[in-house]
């Protein structure tokens, strides 16, 4: 069954008041299914982390709602309960804090560098370049929440390598390989992370596969990084 359908049924059959209440309920309404909690709680504290975000710099911009829809590809008949989930995320008082700490809980506590809330972060940060810039406060949002999941500086700085922009990225950081790799390493980490980052991967580690157009952009971005890193250590070696 759809992830959105799931949700869909669970708004239906809630009392909604604040969004923090809705966190709470999808305890203990799926209690006895705790894969389908997981999937549930992930969508839906994405969607509040996707609001704030939003409203980092202080506005939110269609720009921002159109990256939210490339991510979440949300069916026309459940449109209306996903906007009332983000309408009340960004009303609520509450501090995306909170929120990216139950997000954080879904890969246990202190665990470094979870894949799943990789996963996310490269998704706030699709919806954080969407008006053309990354702005400071949504640096420093992004940067807060990586140190709530437990994202190390190397690695939060891999997933900033690989936005922003094709054309200003460095290869080499977004391939986490030093400058002195040789082809074979190089050729090797590469495929190690198309393997990695495969939507069957990410699927397999939690996250719904409404949300696959993360992994797409992902690989994309690493294919890319690939093609200048191996014409870069190809003509080294003929040097």
């Amino acid at each position: 069954m759809s992830i959105w359908r799931r949700i869909s049924d669970f708004i239906t059959s809630t009392a909604i008041d604040a969004f923090s209440s809705i966190i709470e309920a999808v305890r203990t309404a799926f209690e006895g299914d705790p894969e389908t909690r997981r999937r549930v709680a992930f969508s839906i504290a994405m969607i509040a982390l996707s609001a704030k975000m939003a409203k980092a710099d202080g506005v939110v911009t269609q720009a921002e709602i159109n990256a939210f829809n490339d991510i979440f590809h949300v069916p026309a008949q459940y449109q209306d309960q996903v906007t009332r989930l983000y309408n009340l995320a960004k009303q609520d008082v509450a501090g995306y804090e909170a929120y990216a700490a139950q997000l954080a809980s879904l890969c246990g506590s202190g665990k470094p560098n979870c894949k799943m809330l990789e996963d996310i972060l490269d998704g706030l940060f699709h919806i954080a370049k969407s008006d053309g810039a990354l702005h400071d406060e949504e640096l420093i949002f992004l940067g807060t929440v990586a140190e709530i999941f437990a994202i190390d500086e190397e690695e939060f700085d891999i997933i900033l390598a690989r936005h922003v922009g094709r054309s200003q990225a460095d290869p080499y950081l977004v391939l986490g390989l030093p400058r002195d790799v040789n082809f074979e390493t190089a050729r090797k980490q590469y495929r190690a992370l198309v393997r990695e980052n495969h939507p069957d991967m990410l699927m397999a580690r939690g996250v719904p596969e409404e949300f696959i157009a993360i992994a797409n952009q992902r690989i994309a971005a690493i294919n890319a990084a690939w093609d200048k890193v191996e014409k870069d250590l190809k003509a080294y070696e003929h040097v």
